[in-house]
């Protein structure tokens, strides 16, 4: 090994040693008080539960663990957005698990609670994959009411979707495991079936204090609506239970009897791991955004038995399309190819970049892919479309439409995992969060921007320049460093995975050595829901 590919390694481990550390820290939720306040009540916590609820030894795949990171400091903070999901395994059948933390401000409601909540449902009803809420919440954090509860995409969308599943088939179980409050109470009971914890299970519209102001009534929030009125007087609830542990082995019962899900058809056969050394992974992948390298290094890591059946090889060489498995999986790869190439036409290519033939390429491979219903993963690593009076004259614009047209339209599931930069409109043609990707995962490396860091530093830097200079000021090289350094470092902070992360724009960030697992279980899940759409990608720019 060189000392290239040993530097490499070094910073990539110490990334994914980063990342490990930050998810311990989520995975404490509100904090060692908090948690023991729940445990004084005789509840499990969010994680526990679902541990308990999931088969043994089985894989989880979270679903936005980094959501509202770095977010509502003001407040306090809200690891996770105060809910945990993902999806898992329960009496062998492939769910959606939605778990509210009530050690994060008893699990009330932060607009970016609302928003990783139906992320979670929309992967949910993408893939038919029956849905678990374990419900402990107080409901709205009222003090940011108006960034959570009127509009389309906020806290009442939930309740929609709840109808749209049910109408649509999609099982839904929920267990009042807490307070289940207000506009939340209609969760548990728009399900197929809710269960209740006694004594430490409530749902009400308005509880004690509310009922108090608004009738003059007393009443405690047991008699109002505990385990037993709802059971036994409302018949609001389904089942009683004593305690956390009875409940969530109810609901691996009852998920031990539901029917087969139907049959997409994506083909699998018995997986077999790379032939290539997955942890080489590390020492592939420079610790530098800019450095060039071998894609296909990557794919032979990644592919079942390191065997791929590349596609138009010689043609459109900075994106590597092509046929292979993972795990087991018939997948069509599209990956943005890093390293300098030259074009039969005598070109030189820049790494990273999608020129008018790797575009025209790449698009005729993912129509292919949706002719033969096979899934599509990207792997991005890209800094944009070719630029200059070359490209233009070419047609880049049309090319890149083409590309656009043909991911938008795709029927067939997409995955995308974004190793590397991800800028500009390179995200949109190598289906970034705004093309439906139904998984969507970063590598630590990953940068996402509308531009790279320095062009878009250097940019700002002429616009804020333009600016002092109108208003008199003088800028001496010193000042004009300082803006620049200042400029740059506040772009980079919001180009980080964990800045993405946050804000949902990837659904988490994972070591690259689970990158097999996320695209494995993502197809399994994908392959619970039929293709009913035709494959028609309407006017092409040609």
């Amino acid at each position: 090994m060189n000392i290239e590919f040993n530097k490499n390694e070094d910073v990539n481990k110490q990334l994914v040693y980063e990342l490990k550390t930050k998810l311990k820290k989520i995975y404490l939720g509100g904090g060692e008080k908090n948690a023991a306040k729940q445990k004084e009540k005789g509840k499990l916590l969010a994680r526990e539960r679902i541990a308990y609820l999931i088969d043994k030894d089985s894989n989880f795949l979270e679903i936005g663990a980094f959501t509202a990171d770095g977010m509502y400091n003001e407040q306090g903070g809200c690891p996770s957005a105060g809910v945990v999901c993902g999806i898992g395994y329960v009496s062998g059948r492939q769910c959606m698990i939605v778990a509210n933390d009530a050690t994060v401000k008893a699990g009330a409601w932060f607009p970016m609670t609302a928003k990783k909540n139906l992320r979670a449902q929309e992967i949910a009803m993408e893939n038919r994959l029956p849905v678990i809420y374990l419900v402990d919440s107080a409901g709205v954090y009222l003090p940011m009411q108006d960034e959570i509860f009127p509009d389309k995409e906020h806290f009442g969308r939930m309740f929609r979707n709840n109808a749209i599943m049910s109408s649509e088939g999609i099982v839904q179980i929920s267990a009042i495991m807490g307070a289940c409050v207000a506009g939340g109470a209609y969760l548990p009971i728009m399900s197929d079936e809710a269960m209740i914890v006694d004594k430490t299970g409530s749902v009400f519209l308005a509880g004690s204090y509310l009922v108090k102001s608004a009738i003059g009534e007393e009443v405690d929030n047991e008699t109002l609506g505990g385990a037993t009125t709802h059971c036994e007087i409302s018949g609001v609830t389904d089942y009683k239970h004593p305690n956390d542990q009875a409940c969530l082995d109810s609901i691996k019962n009852i998920m031990s009897m539901l029917g087969a899900p139907e049959n997409a058809g994506f083909d699998r056969i018995t997986a077999v791991k790379p032939k290539e050394k997955e942890e080489e992974l590390y020492g592939i992948f420079p610790e530098n955004r800019d450095k060039p390298y071998e894609m296909m290094d990557v794919i032979n890591r990644l592919v079942d038995g390191s065997e791929f059946e590349e596609y138009k090889q010689g043609y459109g060489q900075s994106i590597v399309c092509g046929l292979g498995r993972i795990d087991g999986w018939a997948v069509g790869i599209v990956a943005n190819q890093r390293k300098v190439v030259k074009s039969k036409k005598g070109e030189m290519q820049f790494g990273g970049v999608i020129y008018s033939d790797s575009a025209d390429k790449a698009s005729r491979f993912i129509m292919n892919c949706n002719q033969k219903k096979i899934p599509l993963v990207f792997l991005q690593d890209v800094t944009g479309f070719m630029v200059g009076s070359r490209s233009e004259h070419g047609g880049i614009i049309k090319d890149g439409a083409k590309m656009v047209n043909a991911v938008a339209n795709s029927v067939v599931p997409k995955f995308t995992i974004v190793l590397g930069n991800s800028y500009g409109a390179g995200n949109y043609a190598m289906c970034g969060k705004a093309y439906d990707p139904r998984l969507i995962y970063a590598w630590p490396t990953a940068k996402i921007a509308v531009m790279g860091g320095s062009q878009a530093a250097k940019t700002l830097l002429q616009i804020q320049q333009a600016s002092l200079k109108a208003s008199g000021e003088v800028i001496t090289p010193e000042k004009e460093a300082g803006l620049l350094k200042e400029i740059t470092d506040k772009y980079d902070s919001q180009t980080t995975p964990y800045y993405a992360a946050s804000r949902l724009w990837v659904d988490g960030i994972i070591d690259p050595l689970e990158t097999r697992k996320v695209i494995s279980m993502g197809i399994e899940a994908a392959n619970q829901s039929p293709i009913t759409k035709k494959f028609n990608v309407g006017v092409i720019q040609t």
